[in-house]
Parts: structure tokens; sequence; C-alpha cells
């Protein structure tokens, strides 16, 4: 199966956005002339990865390397590196060409930033003595498709860099890829915006249209119909529970990475244990089928197709069969393939679900969530602490107890913060601070506000029906999503019928009206005409749905489920500055330490 997905089925053109950045990429290939060495910083590879076959950069005379502080080793008289404006990465390509001029090796030199050329990083060029010798362009790569309806910015810092080191140059990346869609798809007329960073975007989005316009009348009726921008800042519970969907699941135990997990050879039945990579995304049908599932229910399809298959066979090997059930039978044949893929991949998942720990995990989720109970909640964290579980669980839990308590009383938080230093190291302390810094483990200044929310939002759902739901609560078997809740009313009927939650939350909200009518605040706008959102033709309408500082595969999956709900009307495109999980979020607050 491509690793590479198929967009045939997307919501809009997705195809040609990819197109239009591979033939970005091989203009770049062409105008360097004859053999060169494609240099690319690592964390840009992955994306390139499912964007472009690597065939294609052979057949346009690039070798492909990863960038490191080695220097490079290749016979190329042409080097091309290709990376983001990062001041590390910069210093890495300045000691490359300085070990070359120290061999005296001559070579040319071109450095492509993605998306844009930074003056700091042009700077240090300067200041390593190598900026003369450099021809330095752009490769405008804002958006990549990861799936037929979801689209990622590959900004995996942003959360960081917006919460806890006050660079927004993320925010301005956002509105530049969201003007970039406009000039293919019309000016989106619908804006509703939910947080800090989110309501920068929508005021950046106005002004690129100002220096920058997309002319509406030339485009028609826009593709896109309403734009709802929110900050991850806005509900950082979701992603700390652990997610019960199929492919939320594969995420948290294996890391979904570039469109695919990688396991021994054992997992997938192969004799060795080599590594192999498996494609996860919507070209594999019965993943397709399957990965929105609440885990449970997906262990029974994939039973069930599998004895289906086998009774055919049996009754197949038993009578004769007329030509078209025998061809009835080869075309179930066709899926065994993938049925053994996700059965290989589902019994490994069993050998973590079936841990009492992890039932236990669950339910002291469900405890926190509720608010129940808070010296159970608080011991079973400072158990963890003392039986030295990973650190990364460990805050995953308490962050999840500190939201939802709006922050912990001074004499649990000094002690809790005491003993993960003497026991994970002093070591971990600029994480401790960047997780004050966010707001995400901090005394408690105020009474908490989150069952006012959760009740408000019926985010707390009890006897959630799993194998055939009826709530988007199925995806954590009791939690809806607030997130997913917030977009619900946004689409149905606005953020006006929910203002006092809305202000219960973090950041301002914003709503405008683009195209022919002018921006406005929520504040001033009485009524929220909510018939502005259907397009006029009838056709289903199409909202593009961005999340500042990453989105889970739950939170997608939970957007699919509403959109298939008879009297939604609406499809959703997601877009995000990176997918996420707790763990994978919190380990960008962890990089500080040695």
């Amino acid at each position: 199966m491509a690793q590479i997905p198929n967009l045939d089925n997307a919501p809009v053109n997705l195809a040609s956005l990819r197109e239009q950045s591979q033939k970005d990429l091989l203009n770049i290939l062409k105008n360097i002339r004859g053999k060169k060495c494609l240099v690319i910083d690592p964390k840009i590879g992955g994306s390139l990865s499912l964007l472009i076959q690597t065939s294609l950069l052979r057949e346009n005379d690039a070798e492909l390397r990863h960038l490191s502080a080695e220097p490079v080793q290749t016979e190329c008289s042409k080097i091309l590196y290709l990376v983001r404006p990062q001041i590390n990465l910069v210093k890495f390509i300045s000691s490359n060409i300085q070990y070359d001029l120290s061999k005296g090796v001559q070579r040319e030199y071109f450095v492509y930033f993605v998306p844009r050329r930074t003056v700091v990083c042009e700077k240090i060029f300067e200041e390593e003595k190598v900026h003369h010798i450099l021809t330095i362009g752009e490769y405008p790569f804002y958006l990549l498709p990861l799936d037929e309806d979801v689209l990622s910015f590959e900004l995996d810092l942003a959360y960081k860099e917006c919460y806890v080191d006050g660079d927004t140059s993320s925010v301005w990346h956002i509105a530049k890829a969201i003007h970039k869609l406009e000039f293919s798809f019309g000016i989106v007329p619908n804006v509703r915006a939910k947080g800090r960073a989110a309501t920068k975007v929508a005021d950046i989005l106005n002004s690129l249209q100002v220096e920058e316009p997309v002319n509406a009348a030339d485009m028609g009726i826009p593709e896109i119909n309403t734009l709802i921008l929110l900050d991850r800042e806005v509900d950082m519970v979701t992603p700390m529970c652990f997610q019960l969907t199929y492919e939320g699941l594969l995420d948290e135990i294996l890391q979904i990475n570039n469109g695919s997990v990688e396991v021994d050879g054992t997992v997938m039945g192969q004799q060795d244990g080599k590594k192999i990579k498996v494609p996860l995304n919507s070209s594999d049908k019965l993943y397709k089928e399957i990965r929105d599932m609440n885990y449970e229910v997906v262990v029974q399809v994939l039973r069930q197709k599998a004895t289906s298959i086998q009774q055919d066979y049996a009754e197949v090997k038993s009578t004769s069969q007329s030509v078209s059930k025998l061809r009835d039978f080869a075309k179930k044949l066709y899926s065994v393939p993938e049925i053994a893929r996700h059965v290989n991949l589902a019994h490994h998942l069993q050998s973590f679900t079936c841990k009492p720990s992890f039932h236990a995990r669950l339910d002291i989720e469900q405890t926190i969530l509720e608010l129940q109970n808070f010296e159970a909640c608080f011991e079973y964290i400072e158990e963890m602490i003392h039986k030295q579980e990973p650190l990364v669980n460990v805050l995953r839990l308490l962050v999840l107890f500190s939201i939802t308590n709006s922050g912990l009383p001074k004499k649990n938080f000094d002690y809790l913060r005491r003993e993960i230093l003497h026991s994970y190291g002093f070591e971990h302390m600029p994480t401790l601070y960047n997780l004050e810094k966010a707001g995400l483990f901090k005394k408690q200044e105020s009474k908490s506000n989150w069952l006012t929310i959760a009740r408000a939002l019926q985010l707390i759902v009890e006897d959630t029906e799993t194998a055939n739901p009826n709530d988007i609560s199925y995806i954590f078997s009791g939690y809806a999503p607030l997130s997913i809740r917030l977009i619900q009313h946004a689409i149905r009927s606005g953020w006006r019928s929910i203002e006092e939650i809305m202000k219960l939350l973090p950041g301002p909200h914003v709503d405008l009206k683009r195209g022919a009518s002018s921006y406005s605040s929520l504040d001033a706008n009485p009524i929220f005409q909510s018939n502005l959102d259907r397009v006029a033709d009838g056709r289903r309408s199409l909202a593009l749905v961005i999340f500042i500082g990453g989105v889970t595969y739950a939170e997608i999956a939970a957007l699919r489920f509403l959109s298939s709900q008879e009297g939604m009307g609406y499809d959703f495109i997601v877009g995000t500055t990176k997918m996420v999980n707790g763990t994978t979020m919190l380990e960008t607050l962890m990089m500080n330490n040695v």
C-alpha cells in the first residue's frame, strides 16, 4: 500500500495543492543543473515522504542526505540544503561548508528555506563568513495533505513557541497558508476564532486580503464556507486523555509518524524482527472503515470479517460453486492482506489494553474529569512518582488534574513539584517551569469552572454506546471532547448561545464576515445568522477547522462522526499545526532538559 495518500475523495481539490508543492520542489532541482546532493532537515524529510516519490528526486539528478553536524559525504559539486529557518540548522550548514573550505573542496552551495527565509538565519551565515558563497532561496511549502480530510502545517513546536516562548511566528505562517488556500478555493465568508493565537490569525488573514487581495468576483461561490480557528490552549483537557479510537490508540502506543507506524516484523507475523513501516491512510479501505471506531468495537469487526472469509472458504471447498459465486469469493480475498495487517496491529495493541494498569489509568482519568475524590487522584499520581513511572506519563495525568481543578492548592502543588524533582532529578526544573508558564501545572488561585463548563456542554455522558454511537462521547467512552462541542455550537447555532461559557475558556473569541461583509466581533453582532452558513445551491457546506497547537486523531474521528449525522449538512477538513497526543505535546515542553 502506498504511503502517499490518495486524495481523490477529498471534499476540495487537495491533490492540486500537493501537485503545486511537488512542482515547486522539482523546479528548484531543475534550476540547479546537473548532479546535486539534496541535504534535507530530517523533520522535512518525513513531510516530503508524503509529498513526492524518492524516484522522482533521483530522476532529477538529486541524491538524498539528511542534515546533521557531520560533514556531508558526497562526490557532487553542488549541494542544495532544504531546511526550516532554525538557528541550529543554519549552524550545521555553516560548519559543513567551513569543513569543505578547510579541506580545499570547491562546491556550489544553495540554501532553500521552508517556507520562507528569515533575517536572523541570514545574519548567522554572515557571522560565520559563508554568506558570500551561498545562493539563498525559499520553498513556499505551507501545507501538507496527510489524508483526504486532514492538512498539516508541519509546525512541530507551535504550541511551545506560542504559549511558553512567546514566539508567534507560526501564527503568521498559518494565516499565510490559509490565504494561499483562498487563491485556490475562494475567500472563506465566515470565520470564527477562539483563543489568543486564533484571533491573531483572523486579524492577519484580514490584513493579507488587503495587501494581496483574492478577487472574490472572479472566484464565484467559495468552496469553503466556514473557517473555525481554535487554540489548543482553549482545550488542553482532551489531548491529556488517552484516546480510545483505533487510530488514536495506534498513535498513543505506536506513535503514528507521517501517516505510518513502525513496528517489529514479528508484530506483523514475520519471522525476523526487522522494522516494518505500515502506512495508515484512507487508501486502505478497511482502515478507513474502522479507524474512527472505539477500539473494542474494532476487535469485534475484524473477528467478524475474518470469520466470514473462513466460512466462505469452507463453503467453496466443500461444494461446487458457480463461476459468479467463485468470483464473489475472489473479491473477498483481495481484502485478506488488509484484514491480516489490522488483526496483527490490533493483537499488538491488545497486549497493552488487557493490562490492569491500563484500565486503572482510564478509571482515574474518568474520576479526574468528573472532579470526584480529589484525595484518591492525588494519591494515584503520588504513587506513580514513587514507582518512577515514565515522567511524561506522570505529567500527563498531573496536567489533566491541574487543569480540571484550575490548579492545585499550594501545599499539594509544592509537594508534587518537590517529589518529581527528588524522584526524577533536578534537571527537570525547566520542564516544570515550562508547564507552569503554559498554565498546565500551577497553584490554585480561583475556584474551578470545569464542572460548570462540563455540565453546560454535556461533556460527561453516562451510558455511552460505543458499538452504535449517537454522540461524540463514544470517542473516550464517556467524555465528549470540549473542542468538538465548541465546533458543534459554532456550526449549529453559533457561540452566542453559549456566550457565558465561552468567557470561562481561555482567550477572546471573534466572528468575521468576509468578502462583501465587514469584520465584527461576536460582542458587536447580537444576531448570529446561521443560515449564512448554507451554500446557495443546497450542496453540503464545507468547514475548515484549524487547531493551532495540534489536534488528536480522536478529535478528527469526532468531527467525521458529526459530519455523518443526519441533519448536520457539513463536511469538515481539519487543519493542524501538527498531529499530537498528550505525550508528544508534553515532550516538546521537556526538550530543554539535558
